[in-house]
């Protein structure tokens, strides 16, 4: 069996109830064969990213530990975004029920045509920063450097907890 590996995967929905969407989806990754789910960030609501004509979004970033690799644990979080409702080749960046997104296998560094890690953009988006700094202080991402540093260079643009958010 291969070696435990710390995973993160960010949240997000801004359809069909987005917070049900990612609180079912936490759920999901702790059911996965061969992985545990360690810690989630609480949720948070923030502006699309893509067409501004979407509703925002609810965003939170999850920690797993998995024997599984990156390519099985990319097919997991994909099946479950399909359980969900999320259909694919819509407009990107668009409003989707799930979307997971395996932003970190380790230290693992590649770059193939159905995977990159770290995740391309992650350290130019508040809504994956911001969460992932929550529950991995310290952090350092391979290729990118220290968490803090990357979170320091990125504002947050309308990023509210959704515990104190007007609902």
């Amino acid at each position: 069996m291969p070696e435990i590996c710390p995973a993160y995967v960010a949240l997000g929905s801004n359809l069909n109830d987005p917070r049900r969407q990612v609180e079912r989806a936490m759920v999901a990754l702790d059911a996965l064969p061969e992985s545990a789910l360690r810690r989630c960030s609480r949720l948070y609501f923030t502006p699309p990213m893509g067409p501004g004509d979407q509703p925002d979004y609810v965003n939170a970033v999850a920690c797993l530990d998995t024997h599984l690799s990156p390519f099985e644990l990319l097919d997991a979080l994909q099946a479950i975004e399909q359980q969900q409702g999320r259909v694919r080749g819509g407009e990107r960046w668009g409003p989707r029920t799930l979307d997971l997104d395996l932003l970190l296998h380790g230290d693992c560094r590649m770059d193939s045509p159905r995977l990159t890690l770290p995740h391309p953009g992650m350290h130019e988006r508040d809504f994956v920063l911001y969460p992932l700094a929550e529950i991995a202080p310290g952090l350092t991402i391979p290729g990118l450097g220290a968490l803090d540093t990357l979170v320091a260079r990125c504002p947050a643009r309308g990023l509210k907890p959704v515990d104190r958010a007007d609902e």
